[in-house]
């Protein structure tokens, strides 16, 4: 998968979607959702192997990232740290979501963000 496909892939389903009552998603949270999958979709390109697969989905004001490939190595959360050059993007993922699980699979992992979908992420 190309992360340009994935982007393409999320913005086609932002575009499609609504929040719970039938509002059009908050742009803050639709520039979230695509930064999300981008930063998932290139963690998984340089450092997973086997084929991967993006899934989203929301339900109960919560829309779902999920992304799945097949190396059982799972990523590991590292303390911010401004003077480090790059590696930051599964502390990107955590600060723009609700909640970040990281699971080991039979034949790989799976990785799942959630982002609330009644306030951009940062809104307080």
């Amino acid at each position: 998968m190309r992360i340009a496909d994935a982007r393409a892939f999320a913005a086609d389903y932002l575009a499609a979607s609504v929040t719970d009552d039938g509002r059009p998603l908050p742009e803050g949270v639709a520039a979230a959702v695509q930064l999300v999958v981008s930063e998932l979709i290139t963690n998984t390109v340089k450092y997973g192997s086997g084929p991967i697969e993006l899934t989203l989905g929301s339900t109960g004001g919560t829309l779902s990232v999920t992304v799945r490939d097949g190396d059982t190595t799972l990523p590991t959360p590292r303390l911010a740290d401004p003077a480090r050059v790059g590696q930051h993007g599964l502390e990107i993922v955590a600060a723009l979501s609700r909640e970040v699980e990281i699971q080991r699979e039979p034949d790989g992992k799976r990785i799942t963000a959630r982002i609330a979908l009644d306030r951009p992420p940062g809104d307080g």
